[in-house]
């Protein structure tokens, strides 16, 4: 199975990637070259919407925890919203993803959000 990969920019320095397919060792650098084309733009929010991601190599998942690292080093962060079981297995077995950035859907994500900068605006720390 292919891969496709859409990216839908949503505001100043946040993308919504959404990969369609099976991820794995043949379709990896489809999603490397999205995902670097974003970086380069210095995000500060990259969500991942996996929604129609069918299945998760390895080689997948190094190109997602790359991004995580590289979003990291610049302050930036990386979500994740619409999980298929089989996937949130992939991630539970490598022990790679906090349960506070999974998302069930871009509302929820949003809500998220909003409740995150009202904290910064009032002075309090934000949850990470």
């Amino acid at each position: 199975m292919e891969l496709k990969v859409d990216v839908v920019p949503k505001a100043q320095g946040v993308y919504v990637v959404q990969p369609a397919g099976s991820l794995n060792s043949s379709t990896f650098a489809i999603l490397d070259k999205e995902v670097d084309a974003i970086l380069a733009t210095s995000p500060n929010l990259l969500v991942l919407d996996l929604e129609r991601l069918e299945y998760l190599s390895s080689a997948g998942l190094r190109v997602i925890l790359k991004a995580r690292e590289a979003l990291k080093k610049k302050g930036g962060r990386l979500v994740f919203m619409n999980l298929q079981p089989q996937i949130r297995k992939v991630f539970d077995i490598v022990s790679a993803l906090p349960s506070m950035q999974i998302f069930k859907s871009l509302e929820e994500l949003d809500d998220y959000l909003d409740v995150m900068q009202k904290k910064v605006k009032s002075g309090a720390a934000p949850d990470a």
